[in-house]
């Protein structure tokens, strides 16, 4: 299994494409895998004929896990020997020591990757420690860490323990409840946005917003071929609106404050299950037709799952066309490693006073809201942000 990203642990099996016997080419797609980003090929290494497969299908695996082996020459042979065995993960388990709760021994757990057998400790490839007011006992936090739950996970019991906390009983008849109901596994997309999701809320998020007349831009996408959605008007006039102030997309890391030396802005792409953001780099050096060619093709690749960790890493902001489903106003959150998130409402006819006329008219308005991560920017800086794209997607013709 090949490392698939800098935070990507494990991905699981969904289509193997040969069988002991076939005939291979250098760099041939054998097996696609999945992780909570994207589905990926795996390629043979070199030519030659298939010897084993050692996986299943449906099954996870972490990176590094053998996966199959290759005949192959006694050159490729020496030049692709496995350097260094699966790694191994330990998993120590807290010795439960509460009054209202069963004594157990202490246990140590060793959880092995062997040639073609998978580990899966801790479910996501970046496991998140959710904070809760409530205390959880370490037999609780153990039993919970079997099932992959989170503290928010069990925002919903009622603790019967002393201080109202959750005791192991609580938490097993909880579990019993859940499958008295119709469920089913969660896909690795929704479990990735769920950890995102997760991570970027421990953060003081804030959203303002205003409303923009998108007329300009109906008119001038008219006169377009081909035509770009309001989404990219939005995304062009963002990256823009940040090149002149690069300094409101910075991130604060610890006392530092770090800036992008490029406007790589993403956008947010429905995929099956979940939510997929691919990164236009340097999107305020792109022309709105390059946006439009980009986006059709990043389009085509999210439906197929095809968008590879790499595309959706590294994004200073992302736009959320949210207007696309008939809502009107939303607060999206940003991802956790990006400042901001541009959302755009859907356009509706709206009476507006013309001045000159003494009249109202009718125009085009949609909500546009800018969410922001309020440690690296304040409500002055993002309201000026916000005025700045507003201004140029009245003005599209600087787009």
């Amino acid at each position: 299994m090949p490392q698939l990203g800098e935070s990507i642990a494990e991905a699981t099996i969904v289509d193997i494409k040969v069988k002991p016997g076939d005939e291979v080419a250098d760099d041939q797609e054998i097996i696609e895998v999945e992780t909570n980003k994207a589905v990926m090929g795996v390629t043979t290494p070199c030519k030659g004929k298939i010897a084993k497969v050692s996986v299943q299908l449906k099954e996870t695996y972490p990176v590094g896990a053998v996966l199959g082996y290759v005949e192959a020459s006694e050159a490729d042979a020496a030049r692709f020997a496995k350097q260094a065995p699966p790694p191994s993960l330990d998993v120590a388990e807290e010795i439960p020591a509460r009054a209202d709760e069963e004594v157990a021994p202490a246990r140590q757990k060793r959880i092995s990757t062997r040639d073609g057998d998978g580990a899966r400790a801790g479910g996501l490839p970046v496991p998140v420690a959710a904070k809760g007011a409530t205390f959880m006992s370490p037999r609780v936090r153990a039993r919970m860490a079997e099932l992959q739950l989170t503290t928010a996970d069990l925002a919903g019991i009622m603790g019967t323990g002393a201080g109202n906390r959750v005791t192991i009983k609580d938490l097993e008849n909880f579990m019993q409840k859940i499958e008295n109901q119709t469920a089913h596994e969660a896909s690795a997309i929704r479990s990735g946005v769920a950890d995102a999701m997760r991570r970027s809320w421990t953060r003081p998020l804030s959203t303002i917003g205003s409303s923009v007349n998108l007329d300009p831009v109906l008119q001038n996408r008219r006169s377009r071929d081909p035509k770009p959605g309001p989404g990219l008007y939005a995304l062009r006039a963002l990256a823009l609106a940040l090149a002149e102030t690069p300094g409101a997309a910075a991130k604060l890391i610890g006392n530092r404050v770090v800036q992008s030396n490029s406007m790589d802005v993403g956008i947010a792409v429905e995929a099956e299950d979940g939510i997929m953001v691919p990164v236009i780099r340097a999107a305020d050096k792109t022309s709105l037709a390059d946006l439009t060619a980009k986006y059709k093709e990043l389009v085509d690749l999210g439906r197929q799952r095809r968008i590879s960790p790499d595309m959706q890493a590294g994004g200073v902001a992302t736009v959320s066309n949210f207007g696309t489903f008939g809502m009107e106003w939303g607060t999206p959150i940003p991802l956790p490693d990006q400042t901001l998130l541009l959302g755009l409402g859907a356009g509706k006819k709206v009476p507006s006073w013309d001045e000159e006329k003494k009249e109202f008219v009718p125009r085009t308005e949609a909500q546009i809201t800018l969410s922001f991560d309020h440690r690296s920017i304040d409500g002055g800086g993002a309201g000026r942000l916000l005025k700045r794209v507003i201004e140029l997607l009245e003005a599209p013709e600087q787009l």
